[in-house]
């Protein structure tokens, strides 16, 4: 019996021995700098017409206005149409992996994107690293196959901007969200490396090809309308088929919301619009669903061969049967 009590009394000890040696290579290990990706050899500009072609992207398709933006109030009158400054701080909650607040987009020299040089801009939209060398989330900002012309106008527009001093703040991330980066380091918060973006962005025309650029690389419906491993950023089926895991509504939690499917397939919401003119109908609605997560403002001042091509283009995806339930749902706790 003694010799029982004193081998778990052992094996209790090198079990936190074990625990305590962890824990502290977690600590010393989640938060990578990734200083060896360098910056594209890409610069801003002042020419008008790049800078008008940024406001769009940024206002529209990409619509980093819904997000950077300091409260929930500010995103409902963003979305309404409202030109607000991006000085960010919106809260991100990310369940147990950390909570996120959105940057200040504006050229503020001390607190903006005014203190980081275009490299070092660029490098966090095509690579997903920051400019203190940290890797961000990559699916939260999809942008790494913009292409080129694509991104030197959004940060000639951002650059174009009146500079507004706000000061957010740094990441809270979760002991078990610092775990999984240092044990798994899931591709969603790694650097992007190895792709090819195309220098030119596809003509703003109503094709299949602007379709998948838009869908894949700008608008992010691909992320949001598709099966996600929320842990890894990984999709854990068909891309488009819908997300029927939902999220919380940022504006009154209680209220769950799914992503539907957009492949054609019956049991998604692409086949309820007749045609195409129905399709633009719809978005230039706007919103409807006070708690979705779609950025409809954005959406509906999208311009009509976008939607087009966005339309034509999920037409051509291979059909796939998945009902993702109701779009909205309120839970009971």
């Amino acid at each position: 019996m003694r010799t029982f009590k004193k081998a778990l009394l052992w094996l209790t000890g090198g079990l936190l021995v074990a625990a305590a040696v962890l824990f502290g290579w977690v600590l010393l290990t989640w938060d990578r700098v990734y200083d060896d990706v360098a910056n594209p050899q890409l610069v801003a500009t002042t020419d008008p017409d790049v800078i008008a072609k940024g406001r769009y992207l940024v206002r529209g398709p990409a619509h980093c206005s819904n997000c950077h933006v300091a409260d929930l109030q500010e995103v409902v009158r963003a979305d309404a149409g409202e030109e607000l400054p991006m000085r960010g701080g919106l809260e991100f909650p990310l369940g147990p992996i950390a909570v996120l607040y959105t940057a200040n987009l504006t050229p503020d020299p001390d607190t903006g994107i005014g203190r980081h040089s275009d490299g070092e801009i660029f490098r966090l939209l095509r690579h997903n690293v920051k400019p203190d060398g940290r890797a961000s989330i990559a699916p939260l900002m999809p942008f790494a196959n913009m292409a080129d012309d694509d991104l030197v106008a959004v940060v000639s527009y951002l650059r174009s901007n009146s500079p507004v001093r706000n000061e957010v703040p740094a990441p809270r991330w979760r002991l078990f969200g610092k775990t999984i980066a240092a044990l798994v380091r899931p591709a969603a918060i790694r650097p992007v490396v190895g792709h090819s973006p195309p220098r030119l962005a596809p003509p703003q025309e109503p094709t299949v090809e602007r379709g998948s650029y838009l869908s894949n690389s700008v608008a992010n419906c691909m992320a949001c309308h598709s099966p996600i491993d929320p842990a890894t950023g990984e999709l854990t089926g068909p891309a488009f088929s819908g997300n029927d895991r939902g999220e919380r509504s940022m504006l009154d939690p209680a209220i769950l919301v799914r992503a539907p499917n957009l492949t054609p397939d019956p049991t998604g919401v692409l086949m309820k619009f007749a045609d195409e003119d129905t399709w633009i109908g719809r978005f230039r609605v706007g919103r409807v669903i006070a708690p979705s997560y779609m950025p409809w403002g954005p959406f509906s001042r999208m311009s009509e061969n976008d939607l087009r091509a966005i339309y034509r283009y999920l037409k051509t995806l291979p059909p796939v049967a998945n009902d993702v339930g109701q779009i909205v749902e309120r839970i009971e706790e």
